[in-house]
């Protein structure tokens, strides 16, 4: 969900959030939720005793029997304690020493003028809790929280409207199959965000730069949303993908008989995102002679298919992104000059998952779901043990990695519960993380003055006992490493590490370092 925020209001999530806790006055119990129904799909749009992964879920409705009763009852209900359909929260409850299940639950279908929005929420450990909440009292706390949705939604719709690219953005949405988002509330991703949506309405080209893995793909999905040109084409190109022999042809397109093999014409990239948008992955693995023919469009919106005479003119809006440092490769002389600064106009750095605090926690409650529903298990949950874990681990392969330690855990913990299980434990030895190998870093990975982190000193993190003290050990020698190369500027170090200043300064207080000052 996109939120609008003006200066000093707070932002529609935490409108939510108030009013969940208002509704916790209201009714006795240990969780509240409030889920938007989204193409027969509940999406937590704000929880309140409820753990963070289940902000990254999106419960199909026809995989949860209880939410489509609460969606089908005219004024909601309350199922008995041993109803026997599966809980789709047991195990989510927050501040629990183990996984628990949950015993009582009551929730009801929420309509605003006339149309289902989704579905209020109340869970409670203890099976008499609900006891008391009569139907007046049932209907009085929807009617309040059927309000304070309007109320929010009101406030959105009149900044949607003075913010002519969001219209677009949700139009574009609207026309195609939904797909995975830039999940996360940490500081890094705000800015992120905020960036993306600077220059997303522009036609300026966007260099993005980022280590493997941290979803560099779903940023030019979302530049390309805030876009005028949000209904045209996104093209993807993996140029690291293409042998160099068929480079020129996959960008540009080839006339028949224009080299042995060219049996028919070709339609390149470029032409196939004419009036949209051309994302172009791994751009720093192009061969130098197809730089050339890249460049030449960039400049004047011209190109020509090899065996043709013919010059076309395209409309394209150009993204790019390496994680290789393209200077260096400069200096080697694998990657013009002219072309670097063609594609930098705007660079935007995506933040590793290691500088992203606890939005590995809703990045795995979404693999979760994906794979609850691909292995066909009841609930997959994440135990406090795993949970402690992952917000441990220091991610080397990002969030590409997190997506495969999620699936194999799944996997693993499917097999060990069984389908008759109501629900499945993930636990810290299902992730093997300890065992996870930290891949090399190439010689031209980006270095920090690209806006990236340094590889992690190998010693003092490798000579640790334990994975917690070996992932404070990385934490302490790369922000070591990067107040120096800031000379103990604070502001810019900060920034580098994807943080505010204030949680940046807390984290070097708990680790012992000692900034020193500047001058």
């Amino acid at each position: 969900m996109t939120t609008f925020e003006g200066p000093g209001l707070p932002s529609e999530s935490e409108r939510f959030r108030a009013l969940l806790k208002a509704v916790r006055e209201f009714v006795r119990c240990d969780a509240a939720a409030l889920l938007r129904l989204e193409d027969g799909a509940l999406r937590a749009v704000a929880v309140d005793g409820l753990s963070d992964e289940t902000l990254g879920r999106r419960f199909t409705v026809a995989a949860h029997p209880r939410f489509a009763r609460l969606l089908e009852s005219p004024a909601g209900l309350r199922f008995p304690p041993g109803c026997e359909l599966p809980d789709p929260y047991d195990g989510l409850v927050s501040s629990q020493p183990e996984i628990l299940p949950v015993h009582d639950c009551m929730g009801a279908p929420l309509r605003l003028r006339g149309t289902l929005w989704g579905l209020l929420t109340l869970d409670a450990l203890e099976a008499s809790t609900f006891d008391a909440v009569g139907p007046a009292r049932m209907e009085a706390l929807v009617r309040l929280v059927e309000s304070g949705i309007e109320a929010a939604q009101a406030i959105r719709d009149m900044a949607r409207r003075a913010a002519q690219e969001q219209a677009l953005a949700q139009a574009w949405q609207s026309s195609r199959s939904p797909t995975r988002e830039l999940l996360g509330t940490s500081a890094a991703m705000q800015q992120l965000r905020r960036e993306i949506d600077t220059v997303g309405a522009s036609d300026l080209t966007v260099l993005l730069l980022g280590e493997t893995g941290v979803g560099k793909d779903l940023v030019a999905q979302r530049l390309h949303a805030r876009s005028r040109r949000h209904a045209q084409p996104l093209v993807q190109v993996n140029c690291a993908a293409l042998p160099e022999t068929l480079a020129d042809s996959e960008l540009f397109g080839h006339r028949k008989g224009a080299f042995t093999g060219a049996i028919q014409d070709r339609t390149g990239k470029f032409e196939l995102a004419d009036g949209g948008t051309l994302f172009l992955d791994e751009v720093g693995e192009l061969p130098l002679t197809v730089q050339a023919k890249l460049l030449r469009v960039l400049q004047g919106g011209e190109l020509q298919r090899p065996g043709s005479d013919r010059t076309l003119r395209v409309d394209v809006r150009v993204i790019a992104a390496t994680n290789r440092d393209l200077p260096a490769a400069i200096a080697q002389g694998r990657f013009r000059a002219d072309l670097y600064h063609r594609l930098s106009v705007y660079p935007l750095v995506v933040p590793p998952l290691r500088a992203r605090g606890r939005d590995v926690l809703a990045l795995a409650g979404g693999f979760l779901e994906e794979n609850q529903h691909r292995l066909g298990a009841r609930n997959l949950r994440l135990s406090p043990g795993a949970r402690a874990a992952l917000l441990a681990h220091p991610w080397p392969g990002n969030v590409r990695e997190l997506e495969h330690a999620i699936s194999r855990a799944a996997l693993r913990a499917y097999r060990e519960h069984g389908r008759a299980a109501r629900w499945v434990a993930i636990e810290p030895r299902h992730l093997l993380l300890e065992e996870t190998i930290a891949p090399v870093a190439p010689t031209d990975a980006p270095p920090a003055a690209a806006g990236l982190p340094a590889a992690a000193p190998a010693g003092p993190a490798a000579a640790a006992a334990t994975l917690r003290d070996a992932t404070e050990a990385f934490q302490r020698d790369w922000l070591t490493a990067c107040l120096a190369r800031h000379g103990g500027n604070l502001s810019r170090a900060a920034a580098q590490a994807g943080m505010d200043r204030s949680n940046f300064h807390r984290l070097l207080r708990k680790l012992g370092i000692r900034p020193r000052q500047p001058g």
